[in-house]
């Protein structure tokens, strides 16, 4: 049993199933960045582990083509942080809220063992990305090079070094081919749990199954914390979204088609 699943199916709601709440042109959306459950401090300086914990959250209003505009933070400190710790810590989240315009307009501060982060976004959006609205023979396509967030993981799990622009430190967002394709696109969302993983949810949600027309190797496809796009697209406008992709220059890998099988999802949860 999907425990994240049997926990959300508890809550009653129609704003809930995308990779935000849209509640007329508003998203809002929020994540955790926990210590010791998605970084450790010595794998990562504070200014980076700020940085990865609003581009994680800025990631899923990118995936609903949003622009996120306010955000609210939740900052539990060790008493062992030092000013320095903290200054580098703070200009972490502004830097990065400069960078996409957003305004940090408050939150909270508490004590803590450890050093755990949670982000609310709100964003405004006038053309909607959802996870609904996939139609048989749909295709899927993802964006990037997918692998190297759980190669790195491994390897500092190992007591290895990574680059130091490692996409599990220093994620990149996928906004303008989002902005740029959203007319062709019907679906999307960011692939934070896997590819394999997300896909389920997408395909569930739909009540379709998926036809693989590339093979996919397991330790890419059940990869988490990559914050690509998986999404769905007709397949009349398959060379119109190439184009697009060329044009921001985003690598596109279309791997599957929505057909009326049952998918199962062999990648183990990244939560639970």
């Amino acid at each position: 049993m999907n425990l994240e699943n049997y926990f959300i199916s508890n809550f009653n709601s129609k704003y809930i199933g995308d990779d935000g709440a849209l509640i007329g042109d508003v998203v809002y959306s929020k994540d955790a960045f926990f210590e010791n459950v998605h970084f450790k401090r010595k794998w990562m300086s504070c200014f980076e582990i700020a940085q990865k914990a609003m581009l994680a959250n800025i990631s899923d209003a990118v995936a609903m083509n949003a622009k996120p505009k306010y955000a609210l933070l939740s900052v539990a400190m060790p008493k062992n942080m030092t000013k320095s710790d903290m200054q580098a810590l703070a200009k972490g989240f502004q830097q990065t809220a400069q960078k996409y315009d957003i305004e940090i307009i408050g939150g909270d501060t508490i004590s803590n063992t450890k050093l755990d982060i949670t982000v609310t976004i709100v964003s405004e959006t006038s053309r909607p990305l959802l996870r609904s609205k996939v139609r048989k023979n749909y295709l899927f396509a993802y964006t990037g090079i997918l692998g190297n967030s759980a190669k790195d993981l491994k390897k500092l799990q190992n007591f290895g070094k990574i680059h130091k622009k490692s996409k599990f430190v220093h994620i990149q967002l996928r906004d303008k081919f989002v902005s740029k394709s959203i007319r062709i696109l019907k679906a999307g969302m960011d692939i934070s749990d896997g590819l394999y993983s997300d896909l389920d949810k997408m395909v569930s949600l739909n009540r379709v199954g998926v036809k693989f027309i590339k093979k996919i190797s397991k330790h890419v496809a059940c990869s988490g914390e990559e914050y690509e796009m998986l999404v769905a697209f007709d397949a009349r406008d398959e060379k119109k979204l190439r184009m697009h992709a060329k044009m921001t220059r985003t690598k596109l890998t279309i791997f599957a088609k929505a057909a009326r099988n049952r998918y199962t999802n062999r990648c183990k949860t990244h939560h639970f």
